[in-house]
C-alpha cells in the first residue's frame, strides 16, 4: 500500500507529477482522494453512518470515521472511487446514483504523516440491511449510524458526548449490537470546517427533496 503511485498537485490543485504514497505523506504532497458518505432518514430523522476503523489499523486505530474512504491512484478517475465502497463495505452502487459535493482541500497532521488531500466528497442514501454488508474486517470492525443534529451539536460544542448505534459488525453473523457513548476523541480529528460542510449538505439535500 505504500508502494501504491499517487499523482501529487500544488497548491491550485494542478498536477505536478506522481510519487508513492509513503513519500507523498512524508514531503506533505497535495494528492486526490475519494469520500462517500451513506445517509439515510428514518422516522424524519437523518442519519450519517460511521465506519469504525479497525483497533489493527496503523493510522487512528478504533476511531469512527468517513463511511467509506481512500486514495486515487494517479492512473485512475474519481469514479474509480467507487472501488472503496466495495472493498471496505461489501456493497456495490452505481457512481451515477452518488450525490457530489465538490472537492475539499484540508490536512491532517499525524505523527511522522503531513496528509494533504484534494479530498472528492460523495452523499449515497442507502436502503440496505444489515444482512447486505460484508466488512474487510482488517480495515473495518464496524459501522455506525449517528443522528445528523446529535452530530451537528458535537462538532459545535453544544454537546459532549452522543449516541452511536452499531448497525453491522465486522463478526462473522454481522448482527449489530452495540450502542456507545461517543464523545470527539472517538472520532478521526477532520478538520471541523470538513464535517460542517457535510453536516450542511445533508440538511440542504433533505429540504431540496
Amino acid at each position: 500500500m505504500e508502494d501504491e503511485i499517487l499523482a501529487i498537485f500544488d497548491e491550485h490543485y494542478n498536477c505536478i507529477g506522481s510519487s508513492p504514497r509513503k513519500e507523498v505523506h512524508k514531503s506533505g504532497y497535495w494528492h486526490e482522494t475519494f469520500h462517500c458518505w451513506l445517509v439515510g432518514r428514518e422516522k424524519q430523522k437523518n442519519y450519517l453512518y460511521f465506519q469504525l476503523r479497525s483497533k489493527t489499523k496503523k493510522d487512528f486505530p478504533d476511531l469512527l470515521d468517513i463511511t467509506a474512504a481512500g486514495h486515487l491512484l494517479h492512473n485512475e478517475n474519481i469514479s474509480d472511487g467507487i472501488r472503496e465502497i466495495k472493498e471496505e463495505l461489501g456493497i456495490s452502487v452505481c457512481f451515477d446514483d452518488l450525490h457530489g459535493l465538490g472537492v475539499f482541500p484540508y490536512s491532517i497532521r499525524h505523527e511522522d504523516i503531513i496528509d494533504r488531500e484534494y479530498a472528492n466528497v460523495f452523499l449515497y442514501e442507502h436502503c440496505f440491511t444489515h444482512k447486505d454488508f460484508l466488512l474487510q474486517g482488517e480495515e473495518v470492525s464496524g459501522l455506525y449510524k449517528i443522528e445528523l443534529e446529535s452530530f451537528a451539536e458535537l462538532i459545535s460544542g453544544c454537546k459532549t458526548e452522543i449516541l452511536a448505534e452499531e448497525f453491522v459488525s465486522a463478526s462473522a453473523d454481522r448482527v449489530p449490537s452495540n450502542i456507545k457513548s461517543a464523545s470527539l476523541k472517538h472520532f478521526v480529528p477532520h478538520d471541523p470546517a470538513y464535517y460542517e460542510m457535510v453536516i450542511g449538505e445533508v440538511r440542504k439535500k433533505w429540504l431540496q427533496d
